[in-house]
């Protein structure tokens, strides 16, 4: 890419940021709240954008200067000075450049929203179970090093321990944008502890990760749900299971159900179920849209398709591959421990690698 095109391209977002910029600051822009957390979104993709453009810019007149200097100067102390300062210039400018066209690829809409997490135990059992408990523990420890916030939803517990299927909800920043890359079969090799043998088996678990739907994002018609309480199962106590405080919503156009037993107080039950449920209706669509995306790209790190095996959990081994880029850690105990982010990074490495290929095309 030519500096000039980069440069107007930089300038026409400039001027667009500078009427966003504008717009938030508009009483009436401000009353509308969902045209102003649109805006507030849009100014804050953008301001990024800004700065990249002023260290840019800045490069590239500095730049003209050290070489008019390199023109003109007579000193031979004041050239040397100029020739470095123009060398260390121009070998910065290709990696801005690159900075750059990364912030310029569109990025995913939902990237920075909240999520709903799903682990569910597939084929092998009680092991299978148990490794979803694992699962969820490696999450909410990996959640808790981001700083972000982890709410059960509902569970079932597994016989022997674990969970046969576990929901939460993830708040925090960009969660979705991250998260995302753990949708997916996650399979585990080890020998059980109820194995006599000494045999390895293989299990697994499935995730789904779903980005929350806004109140914005999905008109949900109370008229088309359908309410009922019931007593919580599991452990708190009486106040937990002699009160209905458990919501189940079931949307009749739909046929979607979700529960919530997590609070003691039914109205924190219902607001939760209602996000979840809202949530659901969203990712209708946004299913649809992600497979239209998928049709299009190769390896598809971040599909969200649940059939797809994503990555295997050797214990014997002490391994953990990542099937979609190849990627083999020997550092398994840290990682069921939380210590994913090296995983997800070389996955978000390689999207970025593939969305910038795809729009240079």
């Amino acid at each position: 890419m030519a500096e000039n095109s980069l440069l107007e391209k930089l300038e026409v977002l400039k001027l667009k940021f500078e009427e966003v910029e504008q717009q938030i600051t508009d009483p009436a822009i401000i009353a509308d709240q969902k045209r102003f957390i649109q805006l507030n979104k849009e100014y804050k993709e953008l301001q990024g954008l800004v700065e990249a453009y002023k260290t840019y810019k800045n490069t590239i007149d500095n730049i003209a200067s050290a070489k008019q200097m390199l023109e003109e100067e007579d000193d031979a102390e004041m050239k040397e000075m100029a020739k470095a300062e123009l060398d260390e210039l121009q070998s910065s400018l290709p990696v801005l450049e690159e900075e750059i066209k990364m912030l310029l690829i569109p990025k995913d809409p939902q990237d920075d929203k909240n999520a709903i997490l799903e682990i569910r135990a597939g084929t092998g059992g009680d092991e299978a179970s148990l490794f979803a408990g694992e699962l969820y523990r490696m999450y909410a420890k990996y959640c808790e090093k981001k700083g972000w916030r982890i709410s059960m939803t509902s569970c079932s517990e597994g016989t022997q321990g674990g969970y046969k299927e576990i929901i939460c909800s993830v708040s925090g920043e960009g969660v979705y944008g991250i998260l995302k890359y753990e949708s997916g079969v996650h399979r585990v090799q080890r020998v059980p502890q109820t194995e006599t043998q000494g045999r390895v088996h293989t299990s697994a678990a499935t995730v789904a990760v779903l980005p929350e739907a806004d109140e914005f994002d999905v008109e949900l018609n109370m008229n088309d749900v359908r309410k009922d309480t019931y007593c919580s199962s599991g452990p708190g106590g009486q106040s937990v299971n002699t009160t209905y405080s458990a919501i189940r919503l079931t949307h009749i156009p739909t046929g979607i159900v979700v529960t919530c037993q997590d609070e003691k107080s039914q109205l924190k039950n219902l607001d939760k179920a209602i996000v979840e449920l809202r949530t659901r209706l969203y990712n209708m669509e946004y299913e649809k849209y992600m497979n239209e995306i998928a049709s299009q790209r190769k390896t598809l790190v971040s599909t969200g398709d649940r059939s797809a095996k994503i990555r295997t959990y050797n214990f014997p081994q002490g391994r953990v591959t990542d099937h979609r880029i190849n990627l083999t850690l020997y550092n398994l105990p840290a990682i069921m421990d939380g210590d994913i982010q090296e995983i997800i990074d070389k996955l978000i490495v390689e999207e970025n690698a593939e969305r910038l290929k795809a729009s240079e095309n």
